[in-house]
């Protein structure tokens, strides 16, 4: 892997729903950060994703565990 690659790519992180219909989100990077992805989960699954290039934010909707290197976050508090 050079080091160009390994510069696009971001953090890991982890959303597992709480509920049906979770929503995730993606938002890419640049001037204008605009909706480029959008999952649905449902109750129990689980979703990695990793931040990348083109991708600088998620958004979740819904009742979820978010889990990253820096903790463990519940949408509900």
């Amino acid at each position: 892997m050079d080091a160009n690659t390994n510069q696009s790519q971001g953090d890991y992180f982890v959303i597992k729903a709480k509920e049906n219909g979770v929503q995730v989100i993606g938002l890419t990077r640049g001037q204008d950060t605009r909706f480029h992805h959008t999952e649905k989960l449902d109750k129990g699954e689980v979703m990695i994703a990793q931040f990348t290039a083109h991708t600088s934010a998620v958004k979740v909707r819904g009742k979820a565990l978010v889990m990253t290197k820096y903790g463990v976050m519940d949408t509900e508090e």
